[in-house]
């Protein structure tokens, strides 16, 4: 599949210089760029979903000092 998208000249610069800089396509820029947002975006919902569930729970947290007390850390 491909697309293709608009960009001003300031853009156009930005993204071959991104792509220069780590020694990739404009196209694997682009791409790559793509996917990190989307996984990022998946990561941030997911936590949530877990948050909401940990407090739904009655779950409490408590300090992290306890913890190693009760492990002997």
């Amino acid at each position: 599949m491909s697309f293709s998208i608009r960009l001003s000249d300031e853009e156009r610069r930005l993204a071959e210089s991104y792509a220069a800089l780590h020694a990739i396509s404009l196209s694997e820029a682009f791409k790559r760029a793509l996917f990190e947002r989307i996984e990022d975006e998946f990561d941030v919902r997911c936590a949530e979903e877990a948050y909401d569930e940990y407090v739904a729970g009655g779950s409490k947290s408590r300090p992290i000092e306890e913890v190693w007390k009760e492990q002997d850390l």
